[in-house]
C-alpha cells in the first residue's frame, strides 16, 4: 500500500472513528458488557476475579473490536454511503485498512484501559509483551467484525451472526475456566477460536503462566496467523462486495 492510500485508509478510519466509536453507547458497549458478565461470573467465588482478568481484558477487545465493525458495511450500503466510497480514489485494500483500523484501534484503546486498570487493581508486573497481544487480538477481531458485515446484507442479520460467534467464545476460549480443565470435545473447539489464544497468552504474561494451557510463542504465532488470515479472507470478500455494488 503507498503512502497516498494509507492516508486515504486513515481518513476513512478517522471518520468512523468520530462518527461512530467515540460515542458513549459504543464505549459503555465496549467496556461494561465484558464488566458485567465477568463480575456475575464472579459472585459465586469474589476472590477469584484476580484469576479472570486476562478473561476480562481479552472478552473487551473482542466486544470492542467487533461492536460496529459487525454492522458498518451494512448500515453504510443502506444509507449511501459505501457507494461514496467507491466514486473515490481508492483502492478495496484501502477501504478495507480504513474500516478494519477503526474498530481495531477502539478494541486497543478499551483494552488498554482494561489491562492498566486490572495491573493497578491487583500490582500485576508490567510486560511489553502484552501490546503485542492487545494489538494482534484488536487486529482479529476488527477483521471478524468486518467479515460478518461483509457476509450479511442486513443490519439486524449482521447483529445476529456477530453474537453467534462472540458468545461461544465467551464460554469455551478460556475465560472463566482454563481450557486445560474442560472436557475434552471442548478443548477442541477452543482450539479454534482467537480469543483463546488471546486469554492463554494473557495468562502467560499478566499471571506468570497460571491456568495457561499453551506455550506462549504458539500463542502469539497463532495470533498472527489468525490476522493474516482473516486479512486475505475479508479483502476477498470485499472485492466481491464491491463488484456486485458496481
Amino acid at each position: 500500500m503507498t503512502a497516498v492510500q494509507l492516508r486515504r485508509a486513515w481518513a476513512i478510519a478517522s471518520k468512523d472513528m468520530r462518527i461512530y466509536y467515540l460515542k458513549a453507547p459504543m464505549i459503555s458497549w465496549g467496556i461494561l458488557f465484558p464488566l458485567v458478565m465477568i463480575l456475575a461470573f464472579s459472585l459465586r467465588n469474589p476472590g477469584d476475579m484476580r484469576s479472570i482478568s486476562p478473561g476480562l481484558i481479552g472478552l473487551t477487545i473482542l466486544f470492542a473490536g467487533t461492536s460496529m465493525e459487525a454492522v458498518v458495511i451494512s448500515f453504510e450500503k443502506r444509507i449511501g454511503a459505501l457507494e461514496r466510497l467507491l466514486m473515490a480514489p481508492l483502492s478495496p485494500m484501502s477501504i478495507l485498512v480504513g474500516k478494519g483500523m477503526s474498530g481495531a484501534l477502539f478494541g486497543l484503546g478499551t483494552g488498554l484501559l482494561v489491562w492498566i486498570a486490572t495491573s493497578l487493581a491487583w500490582r500485576f508486573a508490567f510486560d511489553a509483551r502484552v501490546l503485542l497481544v492487545l494489538v494482534l487480538s484488536s487486529i482479529i477481531f476488527a477483521l471478524m467484525g468486518l467479515i460478518i458485515s461483509l457476509l450479511m446484507r442486513e443490519v439486524f442479520d449482521a447483529m445476529t451472526m456477530a453474537n453467534f460467534f462472540r458468545f461461544p467464545m465467551l464460554f469455551l476460549s478460556g475465560v472463566f475456566l482454563p481450557v486445560a480443565e474442560m472436557a475434552w470435545p471442548l478443548r477442541l473447539v477452543a482450539a479454534v477460536l482467537p480469543l483463546t489464544y488471546t486469554v492463554d497468552a494473557l495468562r502467560h504474561l499478566v499471571l506468570r503462566g497460571a491456568g495457561a494451557s499453551y506455550p506462549l510463542w504458539a500463542n502469539l504465532l497463532v495470533l498472527a496467523a489468525f490476522a493474516v488470515v482473516l486479512y486475505v479472507i475479508a479483502l476477498r470478500l470485499l472485492v466481491r462486495r464491491l463488484e456486485d455494488l458496481l
